[in-house]
């Protein structure tokens, strides 16, 4: 699960409240939608929240509000806030409803061998140089001769090999970490744990993954 604290100003780090998510994948490893439960001082008790997720995504100024921490710190800040201690995550299943479902399609053919498949984890936000320069090392980024592309990297697991990049799409309006996997014989167990990792590390540096998609 994601975990967020929630200000009421911009640069505001003294959090009013706790969100947290969790993407819901297919078999694939794509995203179907997004769970999300919230709780506020407000209503002093969780809620479901697609909509504060939604915002997050689409919403510069909202998102602004959120930062992103570990179940530890959310568990510390909800106790300093009065709302008691953080509820397992089992507990915090039962809670989601209204799910944020996800655009989804079937993987275009774009060429690529039949035991490769390329996935793209988009985010929405802003990386900074710190962060940029985080985000690289977290990925093991090589630099490239391609202006779109920050640097790119490859690794083997489980029996398969992993190539990425992160890349700018546009200017200001969202990331993404392309992978293509060559699938071995082994179990896909690799991939999603591969997908989860960079998801998280970008994550880290302030921006929301909005999807995981799949294009082959």
């Amino acid at each position: 699960m994601d975990y967020y604290l929630i200000s009421a100003a911009a640069g505001d780090r003294t959090p009013v409240g706790i969100l947290v998510e969790e993407f819901v994948l297919y078999e694939d490893y794509t995203a179907a939608g997004i769970d999300s439960v919230e709780w506020s001082p407000r209503t002093g008790g969780w809620s479901g929240s697609p909509g504060r997720s939604r915002a997050l995504r689409s919403n510069p100024a909202l998102r602004a509000l959120a930062t992103a921490v570990s179940r530890e710190t959310a568990a510390r800040e909800l106790a300093r806030l009065g709302g008691g201690a953080l509820p397992e995550e089992f507990e915090l299943h039962t809670m989601f409803e209204h799910r944020q479902a996800l655009p989804t399609a079937g993987p275009l053919n774009l060429g690529t061998a039949r035991s490769a498949r390329r996935y793209r984890i988009l985010f929405a936000g802003e990386l900074g140089s710190e962060g940029l320069a985080k985000a690289s090392t977290a990925l093991r980024l090589e630099p490239t001769d391609d202006p779109r592309v920050v640097g790119t990297a490859q690794a083997s697991a489980g029996g398969h090999g992993f190539t990425w990049e992160l890349r700018r799409i546009g200017a200001g309006i969202a990331w993404c970490v392309d992978v293509t996997v060559r699938l071995g014989t082994g179990p896909a167990i690799a991939l999603g744990a591969l997908l989860h990792h960079h998801r998280q590390a970008i994550r880290e540096q302030g921006l929301i993954p909005v999807t995981i998609e799949r294009f082959a």
